[in-house]
Protein backbone atom coordinates (compact mmCIF):
# COMPACT_ATOMS: atom_id res chain seq x y z
CA UNK A 1 0.00 0.00 0.00
CA UNK A 2 2.94 2.31 1.06
CA UNK A 3 4.70 1.67 -2.24
CA UNK A 4 1.13 2.36 -4.31
CA UNK A 5 0.78 5.69 -2.11
CA UNK A 6 4.83 6.42 -3.47
CA UNK A 7 4.06 5.92 -6.97
CA UNK A 8 0.62 8.02 -6.97
CA UNK A 9 2.61 10.80 -5.64
CA UNK A 10 5.74 10.68 -7.48
CA UNK A 11 3.84 10.57 -10.61
CA UNK A 12 1.45 13.80 -8.97
CA UNK A 13 4.42 15.51 -8.35
CA UNK A 14 5.86 14.64 -12.29
CA UNK A 15 2.23 15.83 -13.58
CA UNK A 16 2.79 19.28 -11.91
CA UNK A 17 6.35 19.37 -12.79
CA UNK A 18 5.09 19.23 -16.09
CA UNK A 19 2.16 21.54 -16.36
CA UNK A 20 4.44 23.97 -14.67
CA UNK A 21 6.74 24.07 -17.46
CA UNK A 22 3.83 23.76 -20.41
CA UNK A 23 2.63 27.26 -18.43
CA UNK A 24 6.42 28.59 -18.62
CA UNK A 25 7.24 27.95 -21.88
CA UNK A 26 3.55 29.38 -23.10
CA UNK A 27 4.22 32.62 -21.28
CA UNK A 28 6.58 34.41 -23.73
CA UNK A 29 5.24 33.25 -26.68
CA UNK A 30 1.43 35.36 -24.73
CA UNK A 31 3.74 38.95 -24.98
CA UNK A 32 3.31 39.16 -28.40
CA UNK A 33 2.13 42.97 -28.59
CA UNK A 34 0.61 45.41 -26.22
CA UNK A 35 -1.96 47.30 -29.32
CA UNK A 36 -2.38 46.53 -32.87
CA UNK A 37 -3.15 49.53 -35.72
CA UNK A 38 -5.91 51.79 -34.46
CA UNK A 39 -5.21 50.65 -30.73
CA UNK A 40 -1.83 52.34 -31.07
CA UNK A 41 -3.13 55.94 -32.14
CA UNK A 42 -2.05 58.14 -29.16
CA UNK A 43 -0.01 55.76 -27.58
CA UNK A 44 3.82 56.20 -26.31
CA UNK A 45 5.96 53.27 -28.17
CA UNK A 46 8.37 53.49 -25.22
CA UNK A 47 5.09 52.09 -23.33
CA UNK A 48 4.38 49.51 -25.67
CA UNK A 49 6.18 46.75 -26.85
CA UNK A 50 6.32 48.17 -30.54
CA UNK A 51 9.28 49.39 -30.24
CA UNK A 52 11.09 46.13 -29.81
CA UNK A 53 10.86 45.69 -33.43
CA UNK A 54 10.60 48.81 -34.90
CA UNK A 55 12.86 49.96 -38.10
CA UNK A 56 13.42 53.58 -39.58
CA UNK A 57 11.66 53.39 -43.16
CA UNK A 58 12.18 57.10 -43.65
CA UNK A 59 14.31 59.94 -42.83
CA UNK A 60 14.63 64.22 -43.48
CA UNK A 61 17.12 65.47 -41.61
CA UNK A 62 17.35 65.01 -38.08
CA UNK A 63 14.04 63.29 -38.30
CA UNK A 64 12.96 59.48 -38.35
CA UNK A 65 9.55 57.76 -39.53
CA UNK A 66 9.85 54.82 -37.38
CA UNK A 67 7.52 51.59 -38.14
CA UNK A 68 6.59 48.96 -36.07
CA UNK A 69 5.32 45.39 -38.14
CA UNK A 70 3.85 43.84 -35.20
CA UNK A 71 2.12 46.77 -34.10
CA UNK A 72 1.57 48.42 -37.44
CA UNK A 73 2.10 51.29 -35.78
CA UNK A 74 4.23 54.38 -36.34
CA UNK A 75 6.15 57.56 -34.92
CA UNK A 76 8.77 60.31 -35.62
CA UNK A 77 11.79 60.34 -33.83
CA UNK A 78 14.74 62.72 -34.02
CA UNK A 79 18.06 60.73 -31.97
CA UNK A 80 19.66 64.76 -31.61
CA UNK A 81 17.12 66.72 -30.92
CA UNK A 82 18.32 70.31 -29.59
CA UNK A 83 16.33 72.87 -27.30
CA UNK A 84 12.88 73.59 -28.05
CA UNK A 85 12.61 71.32 -31.01
CA UNK A 86 9.47 69.16 -31.46
CA UNK A 87 8.45 66.22 -34.02
CA UNK A 88 5.16 64.76 -34.74
CA UNK A 89 3.56 62.04 -37.26
CA UNK A 90 0.44 61.85 -39.33
CA UNK A 91 -1.20 59.32 -41.36
CA UNK A 92 -3.60 59.38 -44.34
CA UNK A 93 -6.88 58.98 -41.63
CA UNK A 94 -5.79 62.01 -40.69
CA UNK A 95 -4.30 60.85 -37.21
CA UNK A 96 -2.24 63.63 -36.17
CA UNK A 97 0.41 63.12 -32.85
CA UNK A 98 2.38 65.54 -31.72
CA UNK A 99 5.14 65.93 -29.30
CA UNK A 100 6.88 69.38 -27.90
CA UNK A 101 9.81 68.90 -25.52
CA UNK A 102 12.40 71.33 -24.71
CA UNK A 103 15.90 69.69 -24.08
CA UNK A 104 18.75 70.94 -22.00
CA UNK A 105 21.32 68.50 -22.95
CA UNK A 106 19.41 67.41 -26.18
CA UNK A 107 18.77 63.55 -27.07
CA UNK A 108 15.88 61.15 -28.03
CA UNK A 109 12.53 62.83 -28.34
CA UNK A 110 9.28 61.01 -29.98
CA UNK A 111 5.98 61.44 -30.87
CA UNK A 112 3.03 59.49 -30.17
CA UNK A 113 2.13 56.11 -32.56
CA UNK A 114 -0.30 56.69 -35.20
CA UNK A 115 -2.46 53.33 -36.78
CA UNK A 116 -0.28 52.03 -39.74
CA UNK A 117 -2.17 49.53 -41.36
CA UNK A 118 -2.98 49.19 -45.13
CA UNK A 119 -2.33 53.42 -45.14
CA UNK A 120 0.92 55.77 -45.29
CA UNK A 121 1.89 57.83 -42.23
CA UNK A 122 4.55 60.85 -42.33
CA UNK A 123 6.95 61.95 -39.54
CA UNK A 124 8.07 66.09 -39.36
CA UNK A 125 10.08 67.99 -36.97
CA UNK A 126 10.73 71.93 -36.63
CA UNK A 127 13.00 73.70 -34.52
CA UNK A 128 16.41 75.92 -34.40
CA UNK A 129 17.66 73.59 -37.58
CA UNK A 130 15.00 74.11 -39.39
CA UNK A 131 11.49 71.99 -40.70
CA UNK A 132 12.26 68.53 -42.12
CA UNK A 133 9.17 65.53 -43.08
CA UNK A 134 10.07 62.68 -44.17
CA UNK A 135 7.97 60.95 -47.00
CA UNK A 136 4.99 58.71 -46.83
CA UNK A 137 5.61 55.37 -46.18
Amino acid sequence: MRSLTRKAATIGATLALAMSGAVLAAAPASAATSCYASSCTGLDPANTTCANDAVTVSTAGPVELRYSPSCRAAWARDRNAVPGEDVSVRNHQGDYWDYSTVTYSGGNIWSAMVNDKDIQSQAGSSGTNGHFQTGWY
